[in-house]
């Protein structure tokens, strides 16, 4: 039975491969080709067809890396074809893929003389139907060729020069195949389609069911019907053969899967932006096509960036998409700017990925999503479940922690419980993918992987080509139409993610609930590569700050006028590149570097905004004047507020001392070693001692860092069993004795500690200020690594059995013992600008400027029983795929460690460490706009509204993980006070009771309010 079977198997490839495929196209004949090639970047399409075309070659190569060419496919339609009930005529594109692999590779869009589009072409998906051409029997229309290179290479992630376009070359990447006009055998194609689901079925069924004997003998019985000489003469009679077993309804409790056409399109990463955008137009024209021809078709939409990219550049496909929404077919999900990574983008970052996505959304759509749709982000903040809830939606989609190394998820549909409480209704696909093609395979998967059966009956599969876009194909509904009532497979129905959350969350009684965050067990490097990518982002989160604070302080106290459009702007720019390939640091060099460019206009532009701000509010005058936006008082000035900042009354001692330094500011005492380590770290309140018994702080250690794969992605754990600590110090000097006429934050001492890590010199500022709680170190690398990683640690005379780590609107507690597989796998987290480590009665607070990868350890001290807890910042890498040469050159990183610290300590540390001290000068100072009387409860932004009436938005967060009760009141005209969500929308608050101008708080933990004062 066995060899009986296997050769049937044999025959039915081999008759499918060089009969029926074949057969498809019956008719064809070759089209008139000619040619432009764009000189450099990509042109508009009526720029385009100004051009002078060249007579093209067939065959010919063509198109070298990231380059464009223009053809022009002319020709006369014969006049038989398509006449025929079962035929139809079609164009076809080949333009040399180079294998079966869409959107890795090259791509192109077909347009029609008019300058409109008609669809894509790609590997699978080669076709063009004459009646999408406008008609007639003749053909003449474009085809927007891009020669896009191929960087996955089959995932060996060897470096590659082809992820810059100054090191790509200029040899031609590909070679034209064949383009003709055909004449499609409608029938033959269906034939292909019926073998293609039910010899998937077969495969995935057990060999003792008799209904995969059953299928099996039915493509026998079909092989032995059809003429291999006639197959298009004989094709109905194969299907005939077929229809019994493809008519069998599927079982009573069978799986049911909600299928939803998608294209997961990243928004830049193994290509830049420029292309993204055309890869949005090549999706979006195909979803379209198809919608025209399938009306139960559904599709899923997720970022509204790219659909701003299509109003922008493609406002005629625009118009189309805008039709196909309104008719439900076409349907945003998400309701975010990008799909970002959510492990690093700050608080109000996250807030506004929400508010820009889902106002865009509303407003070009009139849709509103209830879903947060991140299928491929790795891993997702604890702080996420309220952030959701206070966007308006209510349900959440992943399927990327079907990835995790070591431990699985207990659940497939589950409640998650955030930070503070909130829950969240969330699915992970058990089908383990974002771009389903409805395979035998993948169905099967679903339904042996779904971890909920008893308690749900139905789980969510999106199918289409993503990451590199294309989408849903007329092959994936064909498979689709024929499993959505079919014996041995789970049935499958067309419709939107809305309606299956709907139904599921209706079926569930009692949901299983999950606590804190979905960890990645996975691509942990991404906290940590591109360094430069992740300064921007930090820096620009809090420039935003700053912008929106001051701009909002000048127009209610002066009438400023609020640059509200620029600043939307600047935020969008600044949302995309929180994209889960960008800020990670997991895309090609040219996606760094644009990165890296955008982030530099914005600081720019953000600058200048906060000058002429600065400028309205303080008036005109030769006094100086501290801007404090940060939400803690700073130097004697009150938070969110300027004034004359009040100097420290105990300057910096140093003191040398056995080689080393002695640095002493009346709070805390450091000492400095002969090799720049720090020895001792004490603060005078506690009198305690930080550093740990014959260990140091600031040791600097280089790893060898290879992953087994996903360089840019991964750091495995086996990377600590290769360590160099540079202990030695080519050089520790004093550079500066304190200075009394320095402005308060540089009346500082400090030390500069030469060393060398492998080829990479390294410059470190050991700073004190006087009056400063902390120690600041600034470590400056011209890094010249190949696959190390840097760190900065600190051993810690603590003994914690857990790490908190800042989060967006508050933190995350972390275990440092490896009691269990799931903690064991966290050796690698990320923080945001702080984490801090204690005991009882005692902890330390390590703040920093612009990273977010941390490990926290714990070891127990033979010689006195004490516990050394380490915390260690991961500064460096040096990653080969996809950006050889990545973070190579100048760095420079910044932490500072708070000994003696709270958490509250932490807090404020973290915004002193990222929100510089700003001097300027003015006639006079400015009262903070609000005021909050609890150190617990911090204001994250403060803006004027959305809606341009002028009312100001303030959102604050309890920061210290515990009830807390205080008065925000507003220092201006105020004639109301409102609780209102992400989207400015009035909404219920527990725990606020709005006034006049103020509100009394009663705060859980962690929870997130934002307020409206009315004007």
């Amino acid at each position: 039975m066995h060899d009986d079977r296997r050769l049937t198997e044999v025959r039915l490839d081999r008759f499918l491969r060089e009969r029926i495929v074949p057969a498809v196209y019956p008719r064809s004949i070759p089209l008139a080709l000619s040619s432009w090639q764009v000189p450099d970047e990509p042109v508009p399409v009526l720029e385009a067809l100004r051009q002078d075309f060249a007579p093209q070659e067939h065959f010919a190569a063509w198109g070298r890396p990231w380059s464009t060419t223009w053809l022009r496919l002319q020709g006369e339609v014969p006049a038989s074809w398509g006449t025929q009930p079962d035929t139809a005529v079609e164009i076809v594109v080949d333009l040399g893929f180079s294998r079966d692999l869409p959107g890795f590779q090259c791509e192109g869009i077909a347009w029609r003389p008019d300058g409109t589009i008609v669809k894509a072409i790609s590997p699978r998906n080669q076709y063009i139907p004459l009646k999408l051409l406008g008609g007639g029997m003749s053909v003449d229309f474009y085809v927007e060729a891009a020669a896009n290179p191929d960087l996955s290479q089959r995932w060996t992630f060897a470096a590659t020069p082809y992820g810059d376009k100054a090191t790509s070359g200029n040899e031609p990447k590909y070679r034209l195949g064949q383009i003709f006009i055909a004449e499609l055998n409608q029938t033959v194609w269906e034939l292909q389609q019926d073998i293609w689901t039910l010899s998937g079925l077969m495969h995935e069924l057990p060999m003792e069911l008799p209904r995969r004997h059953e299928i099996l003998r039915a493509l026998e019985r079909m092989l032995d019907l059809m003429d291999p000489d006639d197959v298009p003469g004989t094709a109905a009679a194969g299907r005939a053969a077929l229809a019994g077993v493809l008519a069998r309804p599927a079982y009573a409790s069978a799986h049911r899967l909600l299928a939803t056409g998608h294209a997961h399109l990243d928004s830049a990463w193994l290509w830049p932006v420029r292309e993204t955008i055309r890869k949005c137009a090549r999706t979006f024209s195909n979803v379209v096509a198809l919608i025209d021809e399938n009306p139960g078709f559904v599709f899923s939409c997720s970022s509204a960036q790219q659909l701003a990219w299509i109003k922008e550049y493609y406002p005629e496909l625009f118009g189309r998409i805008r039709e196909k929404v309104k008719s439900g077919q076409f349907v945003p999900v998400g309701g975010m700017w990008v799909e970002s990574d959510t492990n690093m983008p700050g608080g109000e970052a996250m807030a506004r990925q929400f508010l820009e996505g889902k106002s865009f959304f509303l407003d070009e759509f009139g849709v509103e999503c209830l879903e947060a749709w991140l299928p491929d982000t790795f891993g997702y903040s604890a702080a996420l479940p309220q952030i959701v809830k206070a966007a308006g939606s209510k349900w959440f989609l992943t399927q990327k922690i079907s990835w995790n190394q070591v431990n699985r998820m207990p659940h497939h549909t589950f409640n998650w419980e955030g930070i503070d409480g909130t829950r969240l209704f969330t699915h992970f696909p058990p089908v383990d993918s974002y771009s389903s093609e409805l395979s035998g395979r993948e169905l099967a998967h679903a339904e042996r992987n779904y971890r909920d059966h008893g308690r749900g009956s139905m789980s969510l599969v999106p199918f289409g080509y993503g990451d590199g876009g294309g989408g849903p194909t007329r092959e994936m509904l064909a498979a689709a139409h024929r499993t959505a009532d079919l014996e041995g497979s789970p049935k499958v129905q067309l419709g939107s993610a809305a309606s299956f959350f709907a139904r599921a969350q209706a079926e569930y009684d009692s949901l299983p609930v999950w606590v804190g965050e979905l960890y990645l067990e996975l691509h942990r490097g991404t906290y940590t590569s591109q360094a430069n990518t992740k300064l921007g982002n930090r820096r620009s989160e809090h420039l935003l700050r700053e912008a929106e604070l001051w701009c909002a302080t000048a127009a209610v106290r002066t009438g400023y006028s609020y640059p509200a459009s620029e600043l939307k702007r600047l935020w969008r720019l600044v949302l995309l590149q929180q994209f889960h390939d960008i800020l990670p640091g997991s895309a090609i060099a040219w996606v760094h570097q644009d990165a890296e460019r955008n982030y530099a206009a914005v600081g720019k532009q953000l600058e200048a905004i906060i000058a002429g701000a600065a400028k309205a509010v303080l008036g005109t005058g030769g006094r100086d004047f501290l801007l404090n936006a940060a939400p803690h008082e700073r130097h004697g000035v009150p938070a969110l507020a300027a004034a004359e900042p009040v100097r420290a009354e105990q300057p910096v001692r140093v003191t040398q001392a056995e080689g080393g330094y002695i640095l002493d500011n009346g709070v805390i005492r450091a000492v400095i070693n002969p090799d720049g380590l720090l020895a001792s770290l004490m603060d005078y309140a506690s009198g305690r001692e930080a550093i740990a018994p014959g260990q140091f702080g600031n040791l600097l250690e280089l790893h060898r860092d290879t992953p087994n794969e996903w360089d840019a992605w991964d750091i495995d754990a086996f990377y600590r069993r290769n360590a160099l600590a540079l202990t030695a110090a080519r050089s520790v000097t004093l550079e500066r004795e304190p200075r009394g006429e320095n402005p308060p934050d540089q009346e500082a001492a400090v030390v500069v500690v030469e060393r060398v890590a492998g080829s990479s010199p390294v410059t470190q500022r050991i700073s004190l200020a006087a009056g400063a709680d902390s120690l600041s170190i600034t470590t400056l690398v011209d890094w010249q690594e190949r696959e190390k990683l840097l760190k900065l640690g600190f051993a810690l005379d603590v003994r914690a059995d857990r790490s908190a780590a800042e989060t967006q609107f508050g933190h995350v507690f972390r275990d440092t013992h490896l009691n269990t597989s799931w903690q064991a796998a966290k050796f690698e987290i990320c923080a945001h600008r702080w984490i801090h480590v204690a005991e009882a009665g005692y902890g330390v607070a390590i703040s920093n400027a612009s990273t977010y990868g941390h490990d926290v350890t714990r070891n127990v001290r033979e010689d006195d029983g004490g516990t050394t807890t380490t915390v260690r910042l991961s500064l460096l890498r040096a990653p080969k795929f996809p950006d050889p040469a990545a973070d190579r050159g100048r760095h420079e990183l910044t932490a500072t460690i708070r000994p003696g610290a709270s958490i509250a300590d932490a807090v404020e540390e973290g915004y002193r460490t990222n929100l510089a001290p700003r001097i300027v000068q003015g006639a006079h100072g400015v009262q903070p706009l609000f005021t909050v009387f609890n150190q617990g409860l911090v204001i994250e932004a403060v803006k004027l509204a959305e809606d341009g009436s002028g009312d100001v938005i303030v959102r604050l967060y309890e920061s210290l993980g515990e009830r807390s009760s205080g008065l925000l009141r507003a220092n201006f005209g105020v004639t109301g006070v409102h609780t209102v969500d992400l989207l400015e929308r009035p909404v219920a608050a527990p725990g606020v009771t709005a006034g006049r101008d103020s509100a009394e708080l009663v705060l859980r933990p962690f929870q997130l309010v934002t307020l409206r004062f009315v004007r």
